[in-house]
């Protein structure tokens, strides 16, 4: 029954968001589980505030600048709440032994922390002084070569003078400088997908992290970092729909394991994958050329797909 139930669900990708690409980068496995077998997963408390905080930011915006407070934002954090239970009842299954319509101790912390994250948002922009010309934009586009690539962007700014600025909220603390490359590399994959849409090369990339003690990582691209960033895409999806031919999907351990929800289907923890649910095909062989990361190795693309 649950293979079935797999096989129904089953679909091959039809294209890429900056967090699906990292899934690929980071575990291909992973990836196949989340895209293709599309295996649930439970709610998480970590990301299910990220999602509240990042409502609450879109909501303040609603009101006239002076009324962007502190103070108003904390009136949102629990009707925002309320309002994401109504949409994901599953999301109850955090705070378990809840009663209804009451603030059980653990909802009361986790409620808590959010509003620490929202306070150091005020420690790092000012919203009086913003305003913003789109929040939480779903930008897509397709590529020459017909690559579909989407995603959201939080918030667009856009100066008096026309220069665009393109923000994301993060609710974890910011990279070491040995990762702010990885963490960036969202920001230009959303500002390749507006440059490619609209023609318009924004003039910086902002991620605003609110963990930790809080900080604000900017980067200006040009033409050719965006360039780069297209045809590493490319490569990658090159190897993606090699992987989907085959069903070759590796495991790769990494940091992340720990925390992943598929340790029961992965070999690197005993586990076992399901069938694969989509028809194989005989590819030609791999060839040596740049891989999706930017080195020169033996990769698995083919040059055609």
């Amino acid at each position: 029954m649950q293979q079935t139930e797999t096989a129904r669900r089953a679909a091959p990708p039809s294209g890429l968001s900056p967090s699906r690409a990292g899934d690929f980068l980071t575990c291909p496995l992973l990836y196949r589980l989340r895209v293709i077998d599309k295996l649930p997963e439970p709610p998480s408390a970590a990301a299910t505030r990220g999602t509240l905080v990042h409502a609450v930011l879109e909501r303040l915006f609603d009101h006239p600048a002076g009324e962007r407070t502190p103070e108003r934002a904390l009136e949102l954090l629990r009707p925002q709440w309320e309002r994401l239970l109504g949409e994901r009842p599953e999301l109850a299954e955090l705070f378990p032994g809840q009663e209804p319509g009451t603030e059980g101790a653990e909802l009361a912390r986790w409620l808590a922390d959010a509003e620490k994250l929202l306070a150091q948002w005020f420690r790092l922009e000012d919203p009086t002084r913003l305003e913003p010309a789109e929040r939480e934009l779903y930008v897509e586009t397709v590529l020459d070569a017909g690559l579909k690539l989407r995603g959201y962007i939080d918030r667009v700014d856009v100066a008096p003078t026309g220069e665009v600025r393109l923000v994301d909220y993060k609710t974890g603390r910011a990279p070491s400088r040995d990762f702010e490359g990885k963490a960036m590399f969202q920001m230009k994959f959303y500002a390749l997908v507006v440059w490619r849409w609209k023609g318009v090369l924004p003039k910086r990339l902002q991620l605003v992290y609110l963990g930790g003690g809080g900080d604000v990582v900017s980067y200006d691209p040009d033409e050719a970092d965006l360039r780069a960033v297209e045809r590493k895409l490319l490569a990658l999806w090159e190897t993606i729909l090699r992987a989907v031919a085959t069903g070759d999907f590796p495991a790769t351990r990494n940091r992340l394991c720990d925390w992943c929800d598929h340790q029961q289907s992965c070999p690197e923890f005993g586990g076992t994958p399901p069938p694969y649910p989509l028809p194989l095909a005989v590819l030609p062989a791999a060839r040596t050329d740049e891989d999706p990361t930017g080195d020169h190795r033996t990769s698995t693309m083919s040059k055609e797909s």
